[in-house]
């Protein structure tokens, strides 16, 4: 099944397969303010005709989620979202460098045991996080056994976002997602960015921990994941 976009006067949505996944829909809504309730109907029309049975929103702030708790979405999912001013950058001790064609399946090894099964992402979810943003560096570490960790920074304007990092369990606590953020924050500075924006799941305390450490700061208020059926 294909991804597509739908637009309304105030923004558009993009659908398409969750992770990959033949039977759970995506969608993505990208606007200034929440899509009216006839434009989610539309949506949740076009995801039926594709044969899915549940759909996933992307990561919403509050203000965002009233169109969707009125269809009858519920919450999936709740994140801790932060931010980083952009001062006070380091460099880390490993080395990083950039991720290639014949990486994909090493990184996906890690990522499948880094996340749970529902955010795992597979060849289709991976291309969607390198153009989730109009730029994005995509970089790995590499240990003497082969790739540990991996990140995809992003940046739109003068916004930054840290949109996938994930380090082999095996492997944690020994420096390489300080190696990535800090890469990922200085490509970010380069271009200018003034603020960057990660997320991660309440319960992920070992991510937390790290973004604190690397200088990102909690939001006042989390986002939320919500899905329904269909």
């Amino acid at each position: 099944m294909k991804e597509q976009t739908l637009r309304w006067p105030g923004g558009w949505a993009r659908i398409g397969p969750w992770r990959g996944s033949d039977d759970i829909g995506y969608l993505s809504i990208g606007a200034t303010r929440p899509p009216p309730a006839p434009f989610v109907d539309r949506c949740l029309e076009s995801l039926r005709r594709d044969g899915y049975s549940r759909v996933v929103t992307s990561a919403l702030a509050p203000a965002e989620t009233l169109p969707f708790a009125d269809r009858d979405f519920g919450v999936r999912e709740r994140l801790h979202l932060l931010e980083h001013g952009m001062t006070g950058l380091t460099r880390a001790k490993h080395p990083t460098r950039r991720a290639r064609r014949s990486d994909r399946s090493p990184i996906l090894e890690i990522d499948e045991r880094a996340f749970d099964e529902f955010w795992h992402i597979d060849h289709v979810g991976l291309d969607h996080a390198l153009r989730a943003t109009p730029a994005s560096r995509f970089r790995v570490c590499e240990a003497e056994d082969g790739i540990v960790g991996y990140a995809i920074t992003g940046r739109s304007g003068l916004q930054g976002y840290l949109q996938r990092l994930a380090i082999d369990p095996e492997a944690q606590r020994q420096g390489w997602g300080t190696a990535l953020v800090d890469d990922g924050l200085r490509w970010l500075q380069r271009h200018g960015v003034v603020r960057t924006l990660v997320n991660t799941q309440l319960q992920n305390e070992a991510a937390l921990d790290l973004y604190k450490r690397r200088g990102f700061t909690l939001c006042p208020v989390n986002l939320v994941v919500m899905d329904r059926t269909l």
